[in-house]
């Protein structure tokens, strides 16, 4: 009995574990692309094709279609198998399987993988079930997307199956633009030509495009031509309308980064009336705390790096709003109602804050990485997304509700509001205005700290960061009005989009100054701007 049980196991594991790791081994699509090698006859080369087609492995379509090709050699030192191509006396070959180059060698060393045409038969049969039978969706997506690049006559027989057979809706349609980009190229009637440019029509992209522009070039026929015709005006169509979603996009993205450099000093502005010049190096400053603690995340703790903006962003508040505290109760606090002396002070902090931060990181840019969520881009309709972007607009959002928050519902909203609409009225109801202007200042500089922070994941972290949104800062305060929030997120929203259209015909610096012409006169139209405080004080 003991014996028996002994046999059993070793049975089940030999099932388990051996008989897969070995039938894994012999289903190597890599080596079995090798055994092409060597001198064999046209029924050993078929049944190797046979084997390949079984693997359901899509990457030997490369090694398949040069077989067919008659690019597929081996070479006689070692019976290795290269795809070819001539260059002179010699041959450039590349990796079967992954197309990488694998350097040049002598004609004479290199043999022809033999065909005939019941081997480009069985090629095609094979690329048909390897690529499009795959029980994988996704695969047969992939192999879809693959056949619709390479446009070849050859696979349509092979795609009218897989269309039959095919049940998920995304993955037909797939089929069949491959289909159609295969007839435009074949030699199939004018009327089923026309059919596929309609097709081709409905996927609307721009490789589509540049198939029916060569093909109404090269056709003589009227009916296939009108309708390729047709159909490249309905994508240009198509392409347009997504460029300019691409450019709202960008304008959404850097309104958003506009929203982000001038929400603080909206606040400020507002309740202070402070031209606060070194606004900008708040923002420095918060890019730097980041930096700070990405390098001590590198040093003591890798782990934690997904988690470095996290960790960051209440400590750039914290600091920046420290500095902006001690600013406003060493300096700014004596030139209230002294708008010239208040600029021409801050303009200097601005200054020694840059040097200093120049004596302590350095002159060069510093280094400030991405967490894993925030790197890559998708695609949307014909647009690209960055994700680095897409948090900072949600992250600009969120700021914007929090604030709001604050300044709505919490007790040091309602006073500053207060102390905005009518400060002597507020200082006569026992609030503290030189308090409120203080956690004013620092709570403006805090959010510029934090907009540091999301900043330093699109631009160089160097000490001149926050000279370039200084001035968009205030343009977006003055043109969505003083001190209000909602005029700050319209303002910028508004900007950033309107900069975006024009930098295209007007180039970026030009565009820019139109968009200065455009506030000032504006301005001169509604000198409070798009959303006017109320109040006795603010209207006096």
């Amino acid at each position: 009995m003991n014996r028996s049980i002994r046999w059993l196991l070793a049975g089940l594991a030999f099932v388990l574990f051996v008989a897969p790791a070995v039938a894994q081994q012999a289903a190597d699509p890599a080596a079995i692309v090798q055994k092409f090698g060597g001198k064999q006859s046209y029924d050993d080369t078929e049944a190797v094709i046979s084997e390949l087609a079984r693997t359901g492995d899509a990457n030997v379509a490369r090694a398949l279609r040069a077989l067919r090709d008659g690019d597929l050699y081996w070479r006689e030192s070692d019976e290795a198998v290269f795809i070819g191509k001539r260059k002179g006396d010699d041959y450039e070959i590349f990796d079967p399987m992954t197309g990488e180059a694998a350097g040049t060698v002598p004609r004479g060393e290199m043999q022809k993988v033999r065909v005939k045409n019941s081997i480009r038969n069985a090629v095609t049969t094979a690329l048909g079930s390897l690529t499009l039978g795959a029980d994988s969706a996704a695969q047969r997506m992939r192999a879809a997307e693959t056949l619709f690049s390479e446009a070849d006559p050859e696979m349509i027989e092979p795609l009218d199956a897989a269309i039959a057979s095919e049940e998920d809706a995304g993955v037909k349609a797939r089929m069949e633009e491959a289909r159609a980009s295969a007839v435009l190229v074949s030699d199939r009637p004018a009327e089923e030509k026309a059919a596929a440019a309609k097709i081709l029509a409905n996927r609307a992209d721009r490789e589509s495009l540049t198939m029916l522009t060569r093909f109404a070039g090269a056709t003589d026929d009227p009916v296939a031509k009108q309708a390729a015709e047709a159909a490249i005006v309905a994508i240009q169509n198509n392409i347009a309308f997504w460029n300019q979603m691409q450019n709202v996009w960008y304008g959404l993205s850097l309104g958003s980064v506009l929203l982000l450099a001038a929400i603080g000093l909206a606040i400020t502005f507002g309740v202070m009336g402070v031209i606060n010049m070194a606004h900008g190096e708040m923002v420095m400053i918060g890019a730097y705390t980041t930096y700070v603690v990405q390098e001590f995340i590198r040093t003591n703790a890798p782990g934690l790096f997904e988690y470095s903006l996290f960790i960051a962003l209440p400590l750039a508040f914290l600091v920046a709003g420290a500095v902006g505290l001690v600013m406003e109760r060493g300096l700014i606090r004596f030139l209230y109602g002294r708008p010239l002396e208040t600029l021409l002070a801050t303009f200097g902090v601005s200054l020694i804050l840059q040097q200093a931060v120049r004596t302590i990181f350095g002159p060069s840019n510093r280094e400030v990485g991405n967490p894993d969520f925030m790197s890559g881009a998708f695609d949307l309709g014909l647009m690209s997304v960055n994700w680095n972007r897409l948090w900072i607009i949600v992250f600009a959002l969120v700021v914007f509700a929090a604030l709001l928050a604050v300044l709505n519902k919490t007790p040091l909203g309602l006073q500053m509001r207060a102390v905005t609409q009518n400060r002597k009225m507020a200082a006569a109801m026992g609030i503290r205005t030189p308090w409120v202007d203080a956690m004013t200042f620092a709570l403006g500089s805090g959010i510029a700290g934090i907009a540091g922070v999301a900043l330093s994941q699109i631009d160089n972290v160097s000490p001149n960061l926050g000279q370039g949104y200084i001035i968009d800062s205030f343009m977006v305060v003055v043109f969505g009005g003083v001190g209000n929030l909602w005029g700050t997120l319209v303002g910028a929203m508004t900007l950033g989009i309107v900069n975006k259209f024009l930098e295209p015909f007007a180039g970026a610096v030009l565009g820019k100054i139109v968009v200065l012409v455009l506030i000032i006169l504006f301005i001169q139209k509604r000198p409070r701007g798009l959303f006017a405080q109320k109040g006795r004080f603010v209207e006096a």
